[in-house]
């Protein structure tokens, strides 16, 4: 069956079921229509992680071919993009034992700033006719913020990007980090609390 052939219109943009089955029956092609689906946001999720556009791409490459390799074995006792985050998020905490070991770190992307739906972490969106001092200095911010972020613990990291930067449910936390939900929220405040500490050091250097 050619990727032409795999009909999407009957489905939800949201509803993954149909190409889930399909790939466990051996098509390729239904697997590339889950990584269109999805990569952009597992992208977002690895960058948060590790705050390295590089390292993130190499993250999402091995996290959909472990996804692949053991897409068989998924029975959907959660959401796919649910399985999936939690196979980013494991193959990032791994890269970051690795970057952390060999005492790597590189400096964010500034024209990726952090996204989140309570606007603290808000995209950058610049205007063609925005100064050029005043872009700079937004970027800056940015690479502020994100320095905030890696300055976190991955198990507090790990909650405020699922949670704050990617909107994920605290019931969807749950299943991704395999915790309670007592555990979540703990963490979550925790990780709130060390932001908003960062940037109020952080920010006042500007």
């Amino acid at each position: 069956m050619s990727k032409r052939q795999i009909d999407t219109k009957p489905f939800a943009e949201n509803d993954d079921e149909h190409f889930v089955f399909l790939c466990q029956k051996g098509s390729v092609d239904a697997f590339e229509i889950l990584v269109e689906r999805h990569q952009k946001r597992m992208l977002n999720v690895a960058y948060r992680m590790t705050g390295d556009y590089e390292e993130a791409c190499e993250i999402v490459q091995e996290a959909f071919l472990s996804a692949y390799k053991a897409i068989r074995k998924f029975r959907g006792e959660a959401a796919f993009v649910t399985w999936l985050t939690r196979i980013t998020i494991n193959h990032a905490k791994n890269r970051l034992k690795q970057i952390n070991a060999r005492s790597h770190c590189e400096g964010p992307s500034l024209d990726d700033p952090v996204e989140t739906e309570t606007g603290l972490l808000a995209r950058d969106v610049h205007s063609p006719e925005a100064p050029a001092i005043e872009q700079l200095e937004q970027k800056e911010i940015q690479v502020k913020v994100q320095k905030c972020v890696n300055s976190l613990d991955n198990e507090y990291r790990e909650v405020l990007v699922l949670r704050d930067i990617q909107g994920f449910s605290y019931e969807e936390i749950c299943d991704i980090l395999q915790l309670p939900g007592g555990t979540v929220k703990s963490r979550l405040f925790r990780a709130r609390e060390a932001i908003k500490t960062c940037l109020a050091k952080i920010l006042g250097d500007l």
